[in-house]
């Protein structure tokens, strides 16, 4: 199977976890994409989406599903979403798509996450893929700086404007020997909006494609 496959198959698998009658959260990206051309075909069996991103509001509202605004919702059961790398213990990564911070927050609202993503995805130890940090734009040298006293080597990502209006510092470099103290030691940084470090609110179900099936993986 070629990763789009994959991406497919974990995103069908996903439509399963979608609740009759609820509001659906809705994440950013490749296999996210996916979910959403499902999820346009059971559109009459739910109450409508939160989006975490214009790109997928854009998809979500071409496919004929309503979209609402976070502030009006109050029960949120699911939120799926992909990673660009996850751990057996459900850190992960994400930001790939300069998504994070609004990620983060519908992610903290839901009442459960559900990551989808291919085998490749997943790590014994976050870090190769580099750590996303949004930034307001004129603490970006500032950070900078601090994170590279972290022991990071931060890049700014050129050419992207988050949807808050900010800029996105790429860190490389850094071996995440513990999740949540490194998101709270980047996210602490003045100027920091939030960091691509989901270990405070991680997964609570991985649904990971393989050329031998989806599996559905927890927390060790």
């Amino acid at each position: 199977m070629n990763q789009d496959a994959l991406k497919r198959a974990a995103a069908e698998a996903a439509l399963k976890e979608v609740l009759e009658g609820a509001i659906i959260g809705v994440g950013t990206g490749s296999t996210v994409n996916f979910f959403i051309d499902g999820l346009a075909q059971m559109r009459d069996r739910i109450a409508g989406a939160v989006s975490s991103s214009d790109a997928s509001t854009a998809r979500l509202k071409a496919a004929g599903i309503e979209v609402l605004d976070l502030n009006g919702v109050d029960d949120l059961p699911v939120y799926v979403d992909g990673a660009d790398e996850i751990t057996h213990h459900m850190h992960m990564t994400k930001g790939g798509g300069a998504a994070l911070t609004r990620e983060k927050i519908v992610a903290a609202v839901a009442k459960r996450f559900v990551c989808v993503a291919d085998g490749s995805k997943l790590v014994g130890r976050l870090g190769k893929f580099p750590i996303p940090v949004e930034v307001i734009p004129m603490a970006r040298s500032y950070v900078a700086r601090e994170l590279a006293r972290l022991g990071g080597k931060p890049a700014l990502r050129t050419g992207v404007v988050t949807d808050n209006g900010n800029v996105i510092l790429d860190v490389h470099n850094l071996d995440v020997l513990n999740a949540v103290e490194l998101e709270d030691a980047i996210t602490r940084l003045t100027g920091v909006v939030t960091c691509g470090i989901f270990a405070r609110r991680p997964a609570n179900v991985l649904l990971l494609a393989t050329p031998d099936g989806v599996q559905r993986l927890q927390a060790d």
